[in-house]
């Protein structure tokens, strides 16, 4: 079969799932809710930076912080996600400088036999499992589940729902799926081949053994050359203007944002060459960008043939049920940018486009 030398010069993926935001409420005893402010202030801290030059001891900053009403017994976050037919994942294909139309015509050929191997699958089953669990185990409430002692996911669609024990349901490991589980990933499977996409709600009910102002984690906000004096910004919706410098003024309220979400749905890539001995899974990217070791671990000269890029030239060899055929379903779920030349122009640059939008996702 045909393999080829190049991906066509523009070559994009639109993402087949669609997610919201990620909701932060008080919960209180009465099973009432109500929004987590984000409160601008100021602190006095001390400096605990390696500096010989600055001898001062305080450091003065403001900051925005998320904490629980005083009289929450928890907190309750919620988002909606909806997957789509992956059939419907190619965006752009066109020819590049010296692309021919053959290339095109090909590529698309073999994308399109591809896909339609993919959705009668074990393959794409696999991978709805695997959405399954990251929804279940809470792995995408990041630091808010760290610090939960116990954490209950409820995920609804059409006239069920389902409950999980985020805690008891595994991070790091894929298989001996619930039957819960296994329902929830039947429905996740029936909107990426096509048949039924709808709404899957989606609410964890946080506690965190204490009851009051606990302080809890929305995405962070990069700011780039931010205000000397200013240490943090919050992710927030409903913003609204700081009343005063250091007042203790809301300036909006608490959520995750949606790619942060998502990234932690994805993190189960266990396909990778140096899982085995690393033993944990990174998130579904091009060339395996992973924050946390701030490596690829798809790229380079020892893991470069993994890449999707590589993988994306053999498109007609793949066998869906493979771990490399999974990856690929995988990574057109995500969606990106696939163009040829486009693995040279990240390297180059020190970092991948996948690396620039997990870290939009803090």
């Amino acid at each position: 079969m045909k393999t080829f030398k190049k991906l066509p010069g523009v070559l994009s993926m639109e993402r087949t799932l669609v997610v919201t935001d990620g909701i932060m409420k008080n919960l209180f005893d009465e099973g009432d809710s109500t929004p987590v402010a984000v409160i601008r202030h100021g602190i006095r801290g001390t400096q605990n930076i390696n500096n010989d030059k600055d001898h001062s001891v305080s450091n003065i900053q403001e900051t925005d912080t998320a904490k629980l009403d005083v009289n929450a017994k928890g907190m309750q976050v919620e988002f909606s996600i909806r997957f789509l037919d992956i059939a419907g994942a190619l965006s752009s294909c066109a020819p590049g400088k010296g692309d021919d139309a053959q290339l095109i015509d090909e590529f698309k050929s073999s994308l399109g036999h591809f896909i339609a191997k993919a959705k009668q699958s074990k393959g794409i089953q696999e991978i709805a499992l695997r959405y399954a669990r990251n929804i279940a185990n809470g792995r995408w409430l990041w630091r808010n589940r760290t610090i939960a002692q116990r954490v209950v996911i409820h995920a609804s669609f059409g006239n069920t729902t389902l409950s999980f024990d985020a805690t008891g349901t595994p991070l790091n490991q894929f298989g001996d799926y619930s039957d819960d589980e296994k329902a929830l990933a039947r429905q996740i499977e029936s909107g990426l081949t096509g048949r039924l996409s709808s709404e899957i709600k989606v609410c964890a009910d946080v506690y965190f053994g204490v009851t009051g102002a606990v302080e809890v984690f929305p995405s962070q906000n990069y700011i780039d050359g931010k205000p000397k004096g200013f240490a943090r910004s919050l992710y927030k919706y409903d913003t609204r203007p700081a009343t005063g410098k250091t007042n203790n003024s809301i300036v909006g309220y608490a959520a995750l944002r949606d790619q942060k979400i998502t990234n932690a749905l994805r993190t189960f890539d266990t396909w990778y060459a140096d899982y085995p001995a690393i033993g944990l899974p990174i998130p579904v990217e091009p060339n395996g960008a992973s924050l946390d070791a701030q490596d690829f671990y798809r790229a380079g000269k020892k893991n470069g043939k993994d890449s999707a890029f590589n993988l994306f030239l053999k498109l007609n060899e793949l066998d869906p049920d493979t771990a490399e055929g999974m990856f690929c379903i995988a990574c057109l779920i995500r969606g990106g940018v696939y163009s040829g030349g486009s693995e040279d122009k990240a390297k180059k640059k020190g970092k991948s486009e996948e690396a620039a939008e997990a870290i939009a996702g803090e």
